[in-house]
């Protein structure tokens, strides 16, 4: 399924050749992207523009970051595109001067509350942060308020905000809703939560019935319910948080031309398919969601300012900290 996914992907960027100007050379990525997604998202790519040769790294954001870090220290950053998992790590990059414009990208079709204003990045999928739940368990939840009922009372699992991206996001936006704000996590406190590390470490805690209740992202419970897991995902009735994995053009770019194809393929509805076809939420609103899924109007995203973010992060991780323990 994974190779029929993978090919119907690669037959839909040989579709979309025509839609932008041949471009040549090499073109550095850098991404946190799985390691198989993103080599079918530089094959979708190539086959599309067979005249540029795309030389990647793969490593989680926090690593990424570190070696471009490194490397702007050093006055010799190697990647034409960052291809990220959030939006405030793209905007921190902004305010540096880091990123390069990228003035004639069409994103007509989507929210603009996705996408920066200035188009210096921009958002190829959403992957939500909402509830997951054992199929066991006796409550099921349909708002982030039932998790402090007594059912959910020391059975609760999140990754941490000093972990994990989507955490931090997932924290930031729920504080920042007036209905909910600090008060709900250090009532999450009170249930007895202890957050901490990933992702991947909440969804085997909820499916192995360690724990029944939590935060975790979409697409792994989703996946796995499809193949038999006893879990569910819910959506609430608040809304869910979102990181969007934007992809941006450094301003150190020694190929625009490349990097600014890379970029159109990634928002253009193929690049959007072939997000969908991966298993992940295309943040194009036209194309429709994997199997699983809600359709994309069906799903609310709760408010989130990146430059906010940004400007509020130690301050939130700091406050998250005293309530947990750190």
């Amino acid at each position: 399924m994974k190779k029929l996914l993978i090919a119907a992907g690669l037959l839909a960027a040989a579709s979309a050749s025509a839609y932008a100007e041949d471009v040549t050379g090499k073109l550095v990525l850098y991404t946190s992207q799985p390691n198989a997604d993103a080599q079918a998202t530089v094959d979708a790519f190539t086959a599309a523009h067979p005249g540029v040769d795309v030389e990647w790294v793969r490593d989680g954001t926090t690593k990424i970051m570190a070696k471009l870090l490194a490397e702007f220290e050093a006055g010799a950053p190697k990647p034409d595109v960052l291809l990220i998992a959030d939006m405030v790590t793209m905007e921190s990059l902004k305010q540096e001067g880091r990123l390069m414009a990228h003035e004639a990208a069409d994103v007509s079709a989507y929210d603009p509350a996705i996408m920066d204003k200035d188009k210096t990045y921009f958002s190829t999928k959403l992957i939500t942060t909402g509830i997951m739940y054992n199929t066991n368990a006796p409550m099921k939840p349909t708002s982030y308020k039932d998790l402090l009922k007594p059912e959910a009372k020391d059975k609760l699992a999140m990754p941490s905000p000093l972990t994990s991206g989507a955490a931090t996001i997932h924290m930031t936006a729920l504080t920042s809703n007036p209905d909910l704000g600090w008060a709900y996590y250090e009532g999450l406190a009170d249930q007895g939560a202890n957050p901490q590390g990933g992702n991947g470490g909440v969804y085997k805690a909820i499916a192995g019935g360690e724990k029944l209740y939590g935060f975790v992202v979409d697409f792994l419970p989703i996946r796995e319910k499809l193949k038999g897991a006893p879990v569910e995902f819910v959506f609430p009735e608040e809304g869910v948080s979102a990181v969007t994995e934007p992809v941006a053009i450094l301003s150190t770019a020694q190929n625009p031309d490349a990097a600014k194809a890379f970029v159109d393929f990634l928002i253009s509805e193929d690049g959007q398919k072939l997000a969908a076809s991966q298993g992940y939420l295309p943040a194009h609103p036209g194309v429709p969601a994997p199997e699983g899924f809600p359709a994309r109007d069906q799903i609310k995203l709760m408010k989130f300012d990146p430059a906010e973010a940004l400007k509020q992060d130690q301050a939130n991780k700091m406050k998250f900290s005293e309530i947990f323990g750190g």
